[in-house]
């Protein structure tokens, strides 16, 4: 999925909303224009009345032609942080180029100042919670539903 412009990007945004993103996961290519953001989010498809979904989708958003990379209420000297992404908005600037703001939980933050708007979101498979080998009686692993 691509966003080229402000109401793809909002598209983009509904599918990673509440994905969780590890700071560790975050990886600024500064000489390469680009930020690459890998998240897991539940995949609510597959969940079944009264039971937590069965799997992840792994993610991978991709920003191209990004000028810089600010943050905001995140540590990224602390890899195992998990953050909770809230969203993505663009903010027009000179056209064509403007801000995209990763908006977490908790007031974090990252604004990337862009040539012009590219955004591309990869799903990378799923990752199974760990549901699928449960004994009789065993608790869930992964996240709360």
């Amino acid at each position: 999925m691509i966003a080229l412009d402000a109401d793809d990007l909002a598209v983009i945004s509904a599918h990673v909303q509440d994905a969780r993103v590890q700071t560790s996961d975050i990886i600024w290519r500064q000489g390469e224009k680009r930020l690459l953001v890998g998240m897991n989010r539940l995949d609510w498809s597959r969940r079944f009345p009264g039971k937590p979904p069965r799997a992840a989708w792994s993610r991978c958003c991709a920003l191209t032609g990004c000028l810089s990379c600010k943050s905001r209420n995140i540590d990224l000297g602390a890899p195992e942080t998990v953050l909770e992404l809230v969203g993505i908005e663009f903010h027009p600037g000179e056209a064509p180029g403007g801000s995209a703001v990763l908006m977490f939980s908790q007031g974090g933050a990252l604004r990337l100042d862009v040539e012009c708007l590219e955004c591309e979101l990869t799903d990378l498979g799923a990752d199974d919670l760990g549901t699928s080998d449960l004994g009789e009686g065993a608790e869930p692993s992964g996240w709360d539903a």
